[in-house]
Order: structure tokens, then sequence, then C-alpha cells
């Protein structure tokens, strides 16, 4: 699937601006001052914005970062799916033509992580520590029962028409997750994320996960930074207990994995709120161990 339409409508954000690349227009919108600074990598479905309020947090202590990838949210369209090197590329791009110095505090969310590590693996020396925001690990299939692994994760994509379907449940849900945000924002965002144009960008985003793990396997390991990973366990009622606790059996020994790789490496467990839920959820566990992360890196 691709997402290269140049539709004259384009949706403008409500807050920030953008950062030319490559002749297109990338949106970004930073606060705060100081460094290492804190970049948020977002999911599949998710734009910068949505880490708005841990980054209005973040940037209480130093300069965060969210930006919207290539073809996603408010930035120009790019045909989708992208390799993992595009997206690495991509992002150290804009952080150059920012003037953001180097080196940087990756917190990548769902999808995002394979995003940072390849970002890592091409820049290890821009990159000074990791939050890892309950994202995609290379690894995952090791960690999973088969009908977890990344190729059904592809097919159990939903299509177009089931999005139709969803789409009144999604616009409620985006409505309460995005409750407490600031009247200028909160529609224009909640109204974006329902779009066409936005559903489509989260399906073609989804559908080349194993390709994704595949190119970040003949690459090293992440680099011996400071790591936080912050696990979510919450019970989600639309799945059933065994598979539940098939996944969270997997994640809770994947993310272990992740951080006994590197000197100094934590793990926490989140079991009250849900994957996509815990930046809105938990912003505190979120901020802290962001502040954790840029602390140690500062002391290294």
């Amino acid at each position: 699937m691709t997402n290269n339409s140049t539709s004259s409508a384009r949706l403008a954000p409500p807050i920030g601006g953008f950062q030319e690349i490559d002749g297109r227009r990338v949106f970004v919108h930073r606060a705060g001052s100081g460094g290492p600074a804190v970049v948020f990598l977002p999911g599949a479905s998710a734009v910068g914005l949505d880490y708005f309020v841990v980054q209005q947090e973040v940037s209480q202590f130093t300069t965060a970062v969210v930006y919207d990838r290539g073809g996603t949210g408010y930035s120009d369209p790019v045909p989708l799916p992208r390799t993992a090197t595009e997206v690495a590329t991509e992002l150290h791009e804009l952080l150059r033509a920012q003037n953001i110095a180097a080196p940087y505090v990756l917190a990548p969310h769902s999808l995002g992580g394979f995003y940072a590590h390849r970002f890592a693996q091409l820049y290890p020396q821009d990159v000074a520590g990791l939050v890892w925001l309950d994202g995609l690990h290379r690894d995952w299939d090791d960690f999973m029962p088969p009908a977890m692994q990344l190729a059904a994760a592809e097919q159990m994509a939903p299509d177009l028409e089931q999005l139709e379907q969803m789409r009144p449940a999604l616009r409620e849900m985006h409505a309460e997750l995005l409750a407490d945000y600031p009247e200028h924002m909160r529609q224009p965002l909640s109204d974006a994320k329902v779009s066409d144009e936005w559903m489509h960008v989260g399906i073609a985003e989804r559908s080349t996960l194993v390709e994704l793990a595949t190119e970040l396997r003949a690459g090293p390991n992440i680099p011996d930074v400071p790591v936080v990973a912050l696990t979510v366990l919450g019970i989600d009622p639309a799945q059933q207990a065994r598979t539940l606790q098939e996944m969270h059996d997997g994640k809770t020994r994947m993310d272990a994995a992740l951080v006994s790789a590197v000197s100094h490496g934590e793990q926490r467990i989140l079991s009250d709120t849900l994957h996509h839920r815990l930046c809105f959820d938990r912003p505190d566990a979120v901020v802290q161990a962001i502040r954790d992360v840029v602390d140690r890196a500062a002391r290294r």
C-alpha cells in the first residue's frame, strides 16, 4: 500500500511547525532547553502530539522533541511502508537541521522501537540513552507463540472496511484520551485521528513488520547506554485470558533481555494501563523513566 496522495487540503497542526527534509515538510515541535535532548518516536497510528503531555513535563528539565515521520501525521506524504533505515536517516537529518545537539535520549513507543534501534545502529555515538515505552523488538518472534508473531500481526491488522465500522468507537476513544489537552489541540487532533488519510497510514505502517525485524537483525545490538524499559501488562478485556498471559510472559522476558544486555538497564512493569494508553494513563511513570535515563546519561 502506498500513501502518496498530494491532497491540497493538508491538515494543519494546532501547534509546532515544519522542517524541510529532502524537499518535503516534516512536522516537529520542540520545547524546553538543555541536554541530552529527549526525542519521542511514535508507534503505528500514533503521532508526535500523542506524547504532548509527557513532552511538556520533560521540557521542564531538558529539551523535548516530538515529530511525525514522513508519510504520517502532519508531515508531507511519502510512499509507505518505509525501511527502518529511511526513517532513522530522516530523523537524524531532522535533528541536525533543527540544531538539536547530539547525543539524544530516544523514547520509542511501540513500532517506534524498530526505528529507534535502527537509529542506534546507524548513529551509536548520537544515542545517550533509551526509554523503551512498550517498544517493539526485532527479537519479538523469539518470545511469542506462533499466533502472536509478527507475520500474524501483519495479517491481523484491520482493513479499511473494518476501520470504517470501528470509526465511531475510535472517535470516542480519542476524545477520551485527549480530554486533558488544550481545547485548540483536542478537537483538530481528534478529528484527524479518524480521517481516512491517517487511518490508511496506520494500516500501511503495519504491513512490513517482518521485513523491519529482518533489517534490524542484520545490524548490532543497541549500544551500551542507560536503558529503562516500561513493560505494559494491563488486562485488555478484548483479548482472551490465555493469549494475554502468553503475550505478557513473552513481553516480560523480552524486555528483561533488552535491559540485561546493557550495563545500566532497568525494567519497570506497569499493570494498570494498556499498550496504546501508556502515555495518556501513566505520564508520571513515563516522565520518571525519562528523567532517570537523562540523569544517568549525564553522569556517564
